[in-house]
């Protein structure tokens, strides 16, 4: 049985991965165009992301609310294990993070100074964005099929006793 306390912890949290989702999948999506730029704009470009460490308190906020959920559904075997994929790909998402793109930043104070490996440094960046949008995604689609698995044994078992 679902409780309304289920229902806001998923209202939350799937408002917080979409939030997570957008800016990360942007990068994705920007790679290709990016990725050949020489020094010059590519340091301009990277200028845009002046200001996106606020997106911190999304992703802290995505963690905390997809745990709930994994938490207050342990009793909910399917839609429990869909919501602890999406907590491991968000998680996943955030040791990439740490391990590449923010080693990346501090090397180049915030792409703002230039040192002589940045274009390895910029490779790390770009593709650490990228492997995080993609576990992004997959969290916000086992997030998805979590909800859409919801009760399903609960519904069939009271079928199942209507039919009997």
């Amino acid at each position: 049985m679902t409780t309304t306390r289920q229902k806001w912890a998923y209202f939350l949290a799937l408002i917080s991965i979409s939030l997570v989702l957008g800016p990360s999948f942007a990068h994705l999506l920007e790679l290709p165009n990016k990725i050949g730029l020489n020094e010059e704009r590519y340091f301009i470009v990277q200028g845009i992301y002046r200001g996106w460490a606020l997106l911190a308190v999304v992703v802290v906020a995505s963690l905390v609310t997809t745990l709930t959920v994994a938490v207050l559904l342990r009793k909910q075997r399917v839609p429990m294990l869909w919501a602890v994929l999406a907590l491991v790909c968000i998680v996943g998402a955030q040791i990439l993070f740490w391990i590449y793109t923010f080693p990346a930043n501090q090397a180049t104070n915030n792409w703002t100074e230039v040192p002589p490996n940045w274009e390895m440094l910029r490779s790390q960046w770009e593709y650490s964005h990228a492997a995080a949008a993609l576990l992004n995604l997959t969290a916000m689609v086992a997030l998805i099929l979590s909800v859409l698995s919801w009760g399903v044994g609960n519904r069939e078992a009271n079928r199942d006793a209507d039919e009997g």
